[in-house]
């Protein structure tokens, strides 16, 4: 079998912890020993065993560890990777464990020596060898399917309050977008593009084990061990109606076996707004706003005495806008000996906007036990408890200043943000050409608070039983449960308030009980065979209830007390129940090592579904050939390894809502007479007889290592079909129903994913690269009836129309609207009459952008020179298209007193400037959904930049520090891109019909980091 090289050091360290809870199960790792055989005449005397620790190249290994298995014994190797270690008298049987982070574990009897030579082969080996799939693991080596792996060092990277942001850029075929910058903020994830209209298209996300709801917010990012990346069917269809989008399995760090470890790591980051947006000052607002009012015939708003001595005015902006830390701490202590092994740990991650009043706290405990009961029974278990707490002030989208994020762009540099008397400064009483709509922004800041408080537990126990060594019989069975609140209070400040307040509480509860059976055992050293058959359940229980409350006396309470309104709202309350029942099965099968198969089948049983078509049926298959194993590549240095994938499979998605097939009864109220009476209704949808979304994919892939694996390539071809999707379709009046939904067409993906990782020196100076790109058309195929739909309806006064559409052979959210041809003679815009018909009507909307991307891609670099390491991860898109709705009013709402742009001011239309960017300023401007408003959003993003220092420690005996780090890292420091607005990185509502929609979206950060890691 190929081996892999060794990679750089601190690369080893991120990996090392992910795999050591399967080194014992490895049998094919080889450790070159160097054991030489002493004087026998001492070997009964008290002494010390020395020797050195090396790597595969000869290198020391400086902070080894080196223990007596059992005991606290132990010691560390110096600098020279020589080390000390006192024995007991009688030496008999007593074993000697040898580790490193990043470099497989050894243990070595001592029996009759003095001297024990050590060389410790990297992990980087084994991680390659063994990875986590669905219900299992294999070696990387004998995968058949594509899958990616992210490990925790680029998992800790950066600080970051979802895992999902450190996926950006790491994984081949992965779009990670983060919706926007505020503190704990939503983030999307799209393996190979989007599959669905009616349904989520984010993948499933499995936490040891355990089937995940939504984004994995409640973990730590240093508490995860590796993220395994499923995308093709061959991987993902063992979840069948789940894993249409790919599966994402998260296993957390557990305890080992060598004693006792305990791991410390701190950062502290400084948050500030990566570029502010370059408006008018004072002076040139009052020039824009005479210009208007010169244009629509009206007196000078300000004269030239007092324009100019109005200078800068007030900087909204820095009103809005701060300066933010990050603190993010955990702990950790894991060890235990050869029959238990455990970890107990906790973390503390706290995050301030850039946002003034924005807040994102999370508090996690995990703890882990895995206990082998005896040969035959072992038991896990492993607990999560989180508590969440934000703070919102991302109130996104409006027009005129009626939003926060809208109002500081738009407000009046001639204004101050307080009054003489302290109070808030109403700015729509300042002018009387401003609107009546405009808000001051710190109204949102100081006088209206939105806390969201969320507890996640998620536990799940198994007991294996082994009743003979190539049978394991697993009963696992878990629960998450998640308590939200939500505290929504404006203050009687609050312009034109009399005290507001609502509460919504709900709470999710998800119970899971898997049974497997694994049966693997190799015959006549050639086959390999490994075959699972099991059944699970799955149920998911949702309940909210909601108050509210208007017109408090005072702002005491807030939410404390809704019974304090004089105006109580009338409470409401909801249920949703729906069930899961799974058969599985997988053969895996390995001919000498070089021509593999694989073989899945799952049937899900869902509640949702209607009579009859309840059941689907996920079937997938798969081949490998590892070309480099065959007799005619041996003898032969350049390519060291060689394999050749090939995948079908189905897979599904659950795209409604429990009930969506029930024809159901609503509440309401009507008045007969003087009296008003409750009723139950029929709702505006017609339920109707709906059958699985299914999705078919076939994939073609290549691994290739080169020069020993010095350079390793990765490319897949894909080719991803979803039939059957769900949709709302709208029906004619005559129905007595507005809408159904309905099974109406399909879509398609497809794609290349390419990866490539180099190992450019590997001596004193190490230095690694590794990059990927992913290209993904998205088309859809066909939709009910041939028509097309259109989606992303807005209302910002100034423009009220669809911007978007989905139409027989286009991508998916192609944006629709007008396209712009100059101005007329008296500056008003000229759009195109497409059709020819002498008038702009919908009939001359087309096409006029697109948000997904022409490609995507991530590069990292890693170098190291004797204790130092550099880290540069660069990360971007190529040709996808940005939405910018927040122009529409903030640069074509005139007359309303709105603060602009400066080019606004400085390119308009005027006699003399008929060529302008922007039209004639003045009320009767007229704006539709035009080109205008899309923009390119490609981008090339330093993502991060870290310079870390590893003490060199001495030998301390084992008795304290083993090993300690610092750093220092900057995030989002340099970003190219053409966009206009705060950051081209956005995405205001977060779904795959939306996608490429800014929204005076709350914006993405540049931070400086400084941590520590430390182990003890």
């Amino acid at each position: 079998m190929k081996k892999f090289p060794t990679l750089t050091f601190l690369v080893l360290i991120s990996i090392g912890s992910s795999c050591e809870v399967f080194a014992e199960n490895i049998t094919s790792l080889t450790l070159q020993d160097t054991i030489p055989i002493t004087d026998p005449k001492t070997t009964n005397e008290p002494s010390s065993i020395t020797g050195s620790i090396k790597d595969a190249e000869g290198n020391p290994l400086s902070g080894a560890t080196v223990q007596i298995k059992g005991t606290q014994t132990g010691a560390i190797s110096d600098d020279s990777g020589n080390y000390s270690i006192d024995t007991p008298e009688n030496s008999e049987g007593v074993v000697l464990v040898f580790s490193f982070l990043g470099f497989q574990s050894k243990e070595v009897e001592i029996g009759n020596r003095s001297t024990i030579d050590i060389t410790l082969i990297s992990d980087d080996q084994e991680l390659d060898e063994v990875v986590v799939i669905g219900y299992g693991s294999t070696r990387k080596a004998d995968l058949t399917g594509s899958v990616a792996q992210v490990n925790t060092e680029e998992i800790n990277a950066f600080p970051t309050s979802n895992v999902l942001q450190a996926l950006n850029g790491r994984a081949p075929g992965v779009q990670v977008i983060q919706n926007n910058g505020a503190p704990g903020g939503g983030v999307s994830v799209r393996i190979r593009g989007a599959n669905s209209i009616q349904g989520d298209n984010d993948p499933l996300y499995v936490i040891d084990g355990f089937p995940f709801s939504g984004n994995p917010t409640n973990l730590n990012n240093s508490d995860i061990a590796s993220i395994e990346i499923l995308k093709d069917a061959s991987a993902t269809a063992i979840y069948g109606s789940r894993g249409a989008n790919g599966v994402v399995l998260i296993t957390t760090k557990s305890g080992r076996g060598a004693g006792t470890v305990v791991e410390f790591d701190a950062a502290y980051s400084m948050q500030s707004l990566r570029d502010k947006l370059n408006l008018m000052n004072g002076t040139q607002y009052a020039e824009l706003m005479n210009i208007q009012a010169e244009n629509d015939g009206l007196q000078p708003y300000f004269s030239e005495a007092e324009i100019n001595g109005l200078g800068q005015g007030t900087d909204w902006q820095d009103e809005v806008f701060q300066q933010a830390p990050i603190k993010n701490t955990s702990l950790s202590i894991s060890g235990g000996g050869e029959n238990t092994q455990f970890l107990v740990g906790g973390s503390i991650y706290q995050q301030d906007g850039i946002i003034k009043g924005s807040d994102y706290d999370r508090y996690s405990i995990r703890s882990t036990i895995n206990h082998k009961v005896s040969e035959k029974i072992s038991v896990d278990f492993n607990s999560t408890l989180s508590k969440l707490v934000t703070a919102r002030r991302d109130s996104e989208g409006g027009s005129r200043g009626a939003s926060m994020i809208g109002a500081a762009i738009v407000a009046s540099p001639l204004s101050d943000p307080y009054n003489s008397e302290g109070t808030i400064n109403n700015l729509a009483d300042d002018f009387a050409f401003v609107s009546p709509d405009l808000i001051n922004p710190l109204y949102f800041i100081n006088e209206q608070s939105t806390v969201i408080t969320a507890n996640v537990v998620l536990a799940n126990a198994a007991i294996n039983y082994n009743p003979i060594p190539e049978i394991t019989i697993r009963i696992a069975g878990g629960v998450e449960n998640r308590d939200d609140r939500t505290d929504n209070y404006r203050s009687s400040n609050f312009i034109n308030s009399n005290g507001n307040a609502s509460i919504t509480t709900s709470q999710y509860i998800s119970r899971l009980s898997e049974n497997t059976i694994t049966y693997a055992d190799v015959f006549n050293e050639k086959h390999d065979l490994n075959v699972l058959a099991g059944f699970t359940y799955q149920d998911f229980t949702t309940k909210y209830l909601a108050g509210s409350g208007a017109g408090f006396l005072s702002d005491l309470y807030e939410t404390d007390n809704l019974g304090a309104a004089e105006t109580p709202g009338i409470p409401t309350s909801g249920y949703a129940n729906s069930v899961l029942l799974s058969y599985l099965g997988r053969i895996n099968y390995g001919f000498a090592d070089k021509y593999l198969f694989t073989a899945s089948f799952r049937a899900d049983g869902s509640s949702r579904y209607s009579e009859g078509n309840k059941w689907g049926y996920f079937p997938s298959g798969a081949l490998a050939w590892k070309v480099s194993e065959e007799n005619f590549m041996q003898g032969q240095e350049t390519v060291s390894t060689l394999k050749l994938r090939a995948s079908w499979g189905l897979t599904g998605s659950q795209a409604i809502d429990p009930y969506a097939t029930l024809n159901r009864l609503f509440p309401g109220y009507t008045v007969f007479g003087d009296e008003l009476y409750n009723f139950l209704a029929p709702g505006s949808t017609l339920p109707g007889n709906l059958k699985w979304e299914t999705t078919q994919q076939f994939d073609l892939g290549m691994d290739l290592g080169l020069f020993n694996d010095r350079i390793i390539v990765g490319a897949d071809y894909y080719i991803k079909t979803t039939e059957d999707l769900l949709s709302t379709v709208r029906l004619p009046s005559s129905y007595g129903y507005m809408t159904t939904i309905d099974n109406v067409g399909s879509i398609e993906n497809r794609g290349v994913e390419l990866s490539l990782f180099a190992q450019m020196f590997s001596k004193e100076f190490r230095w690694s690269i590794d990059g990927n790109i992913s290209l993904n058309r998205n088309k859809v195929i066909c939709l009910n009836d041939g028509q097309p739909i259109l989606t992303n309806f807005i209302n910002v006064i100034t423009v009220a129309d669809n911007f978007s559409i989905m139409e027989e052979g286009r991508p998916l959210g192609q944006f629709w609207g007008y396209q712009e041809d100059g101005y007329t003679e008296s500056g008003a815009i000229r759009y195109r009459d497409l059709n020819g018909d002498g008038e702009i009507t919908e009939e001359d909307k087309t096409y006029i952008g697109n948000p997904n991307p022409d490609y995507f891609y991530g590069f990292n670099s890693n170098m190291t020179f004797k204790d130092f390491q550099l880290d540069l991860f660069f990360q971007g898109s190529k040709g996808n298209d940005i939405m910018n709705v927040s122009a529409i009013s903030s640069t074509m709402d005139y007359g309303q007193g709105l603060n602009m742009p400066e080019e606004v001011l400085l390119d308009h239309w005027t006699p003399q400037n008929t060529g302008a960017k922007y039209p004639k300023i003045s009320r009767s401007t007229v704006a539709r959904v035009s080109n205008r408003f899309v923009e390119d959003g490609s981008y090339l993003r330093l993502k991060n930049v870290m310079l870390a220092y590893n003490f060199p420690l001495k030998n301390t005996n084992g008795i304290f520090l083993q090993s300690l780090r610092i750093y220092a890292s900057g995030q989002n420091l340099l970003t190219f891109t053409d966009y206009s607005w705060w950051d081209p990185e956005v995405n205001s509502k977060g779904g795959d019909n939306r996608l490429g929609i800014d929204h005076f979206s709350y914006p993405i950060p540049k931070s400086y980091t400084v941590g520590l890691n430390a182990t003890f």
